[in-house]
């Protein structure tokens, strides 16, 4: 991968020509011309730029078994993923777009960690391996294809790469007993903590940053029940391992010594933490890091969706990677503007350092021009390639021409917190618009934001409206618009409610309780579910 980063635009045209002749005939590729384009200013000319829903009809023929629709290798499997509507997408993935696209750069990653963290892999039981959870029951599209998750896929039996076991899969909780519900989401986190406190973990995989900081939140909440576990070796009162009264007593009395269990008592070698590092996890990383060791690290996991790869770190850079510029072909939208399906778009040399950008990708697996939905930031240049990091989804919150993106709510936090001295565990926010004056001709409720922010120590009433102001004043440095909109009194200023201690473990832990996988649950910068806000508030 390196040595592709030499000659960048070369590799991105040979991606380009790679695509538009394999799937020339496919009904996708005769409808808009591939066989007639030479350069990407063709293709950009004639292919509109599509998010799921434009492609939706496209993706549902393949994915009731019609051949040749968006690419000539048939779709092996259709990785699940969530949709804008609630429904799950249906991404078409096929046996080239994997060889081609995918595997390279899911080696390049792990590659990172193994060249640095050898004792991540030197023993099975190295890596707890939060993400890694095989379905034991796939769905399955109208044609019988199989429908689920990246993170349940086993790509040895599927594509038929040996290798392409992860790190932790292979540990000895990887496969639950028999008598675990697959549809009860925390009970396997229960059972496979359980498992992996007997064992010397040297590194915890969440790529999803909440489910690393779920961590000791169920390590304090499950303490009792896993310690009596440990200590008669069952799994939840079940016969499953040899006693160990000693360790289980050890324990205890490192937990009653720190006024809690932390993952550093458990797990004392631990070296790695291997996940997303930016977005709202920027704000609780360096003190989740620290409750599991003063010596672990963080990498951070690729800039990628099941839509495909967008950046690989190849070094220990704290939040970035260069784009992987053999995968696919990459265009981009300036951040600040809408996606449109004419929108003018920039290459890779035209990216400058310092903004933000619309990320649009096309590849040999059949989607072509497609909208992936995130924002990255583009840090510096590495060989000439931009490296880029995740700023956020590209959800807009606007009640008043503000337009907020989730890069601004989270630089606005980092900074009013770095400049009041306070730490926060998570935050979220939401618009609130008072109910309007009953009386006839009465000016309409202004608009405000309301922010829900967990104090990593308590905070004062001072300290709270001190950062609230500068919060404030943060977001109006951030986004003109919100500035704007503050001065012109067409937004409230704003208001912070500090949650309880645990309140957004509690809350990621009820979400998971109520059937979503651990790994879809993620954090969230704009809080549109009411009854989860009120939870969050202590309103249970």
């Amino acid at each position: 991968m390196w040595n592709a980063l030499d000659d960048a635009p070369a590799r991105q045209h040979e991606t380009l020509l790679g695509f538009l002749t394999e799937n020339a005939d496919t009904a996708f590729g005769r409808a808009h011309g591939f066989s007639r384009m030479k350069n990407v200013d063709q293709y950009r000319a004639t292919v509109p730029i599509a998010d799921y829903d434009a492609l939706a009809s496209w993706i549902e023929a393949a994915a009731a078994g019609t051949p040749r629709v968006l690419s000539a290798d048939a779709p092996v499997v259709f990785f699940k993923s969530s949709g804008s509507t609630g429904e799950s997408k249906r991404i078409p993935i096929t046996r080239r777009f994997m060889e081609r696209s995918f595997f390279p750069f899911y080696y390049a990653a792990w590659a990172n960690v193994v060249d640095h963290f050898p004792d991540a892999v030197a023993r099975p039981d190295a890596t707890l391996n939060l993400k890694h959870d095989p379905a034991p029951i796939a769905g399955t599209t109208r044609s019988g294809q199989p429908h689920l998750g990246a993170s349940q896929v086993d790509f040895a039996t599927a594509f038929g790469e040996p290798l392409s076991a992860e790190p932790g899969s292979r540990a000895p909780w990887s496969v639950l007993p028999a008598g675990v519900d697959a549809g009860d989401h925390l009970e396997r986190c229960y059972v496979r903590l359980r498992h992996a406190i007997a064992h010397d973990v040297r590194c915890v995989i969440g790529i999803n940053p909440a489910m690393v900081a779920a961590l000791p939140f169920q390590l304090e909440q499950w303490w009792p029940r896993l310690m009596k576990d440990l200590h008669k070796g069952t799994v939840d009162g079940r016969r499953g391992s040899t006693p160990d009264p000693v360790r289980s007593a050890e324990l205890d009395r490192l937990a009653e010594r720190a006024g809690g269990p932390l993952p550093a008592h458990v797990w004392p070698r631990m070296q790695l933490l291997f996940c997303w590092t930016t977005g709202l996890a920027s704000l609780y990383l360096p003190r989740l890091r620290e409750s599991f060791g003063p010596q672990v690290s963080a990498l951070p996991a690729p800039v990628a969706a099941s839509e495909g790869f967008v950046a690989v770190p190849l070094d220990r850079h704290a939040t970035a990677g260069p784009l992987a510029v053999t995968a696919c072909l990459y265009e981009f939208i300036d951040a600040d503007e809408e996606i449109r399906p004419n929108s003018a778009t920039l290459l890779l040399p035209e990216l400058e350092p310092g903004r933000e950008y619309h990320v649009i990708i096309s590849h040999v697996g059949g989607l072509y021009r497609y909208a992936l939905g995130d924002v990255v930031r583009v840090v510096d240049r590495v060989r000439g390639v931009p490296r880029v990091e995740y700023a956020g989804r590209r959800t807009v919150s606007d009640a008043a021409g503000e337009r907020l993106r989730e890069s601004h709510v989270v630089r606005a936090l980092r900074s009013a917190l770095a400049s009041t001295g306070l730490e926060a565990r998570n935050a979220t926010c939401r618009t609130v618009t008072p109910d309007a004056p009953g009386a006839p001709g009465a000016a309409p409720a202004i608009p405000g934001y309301v922010f829900a922010v967990e104090p990593f120590t308590p905070w004062s009433d001072r300290e709270a409206r001190m950062f609230a102001d500068a919060l404030d004043v943060s977001l109006g440095t951030v986004s003109a618009l919100y500035r704007a909109a503050r001065a012109e009194q067409r937004l409230r200023p704003l208001v912070v409610h500090r949650t309880a201690s645990g309140a957004f473990a509690r809350e990621w832990q009820d979400r998971v309780a109520s059937g979503i996988r651990p790994a879809q649950v993620k954090d969230r910068v704009f809080q549109h579910d009411d009854a989860a806000w009120q939870r969050l508030l202590g309103n249970r």
